[in-house]
């Protein structure tokens, strides 16, 4: 696997976290789950963040980035905080198995920075209910 189709199945992972983390942050209130609003917020802001640098490494190797899908499947049972949380855990589990995958797959400060990536995905899954693993990702 070469780094580009690394960071390209990345790219991909991201634009869905995008669309999911927009749907759960729909389902949340921010004065009832002010806690959780602030979370799914700031999830948001960090994995779009992560999708523009993806973008960019992707166009500094000359390729053009993955598009995002129109659409993605969520679950339909999005009623209470709990299962948002639930399902915001779900997906900094699989960001967390992405990264992991890049940091396998690449080598010197990419690498860095899809191990930045893993942690902070795994310290973030905390937050939703998560808890602590010895080896994230896997």
């Amino acid at each position: 696997m070469t780094e580009l189709t690394a960071l390209q199945t990345t790219l991909a992972a991201e634009h869905a976290s995008l669309y999911v983390l927009g749907v759960l942050g729909g389902q949340t209130s921010q004065s009832a789950s002010p806690t959780l609003f602030a979370a799914i917020t700031a999830a948001y802001a960090e994995h779009r963040g992560r999708r523009d640098q993806l973008v960019r490494s992707v166009t500094d190797l000359g390729d053009t980035p993955v598009a995002a899908e129109v659409a993605y499947d969520v679950p339909a049972d999005l009623g209470t905080p709990g299962a948002v949380a639930r399902r915001a855990l779900r997906l900094e589990r699989d960001c967390a198995a992405t990264y992991a995958f890049l940091v396998a797959s690449s080598t010197g400060r990419l690498r860095t920075w899809a191990l930045r990536a893993l942690q902070a995905s795994a310290v973030r899954g905390l937050g939703f209910g998560g808890t602590p693993e010895d080896f994230p990702g896997r």
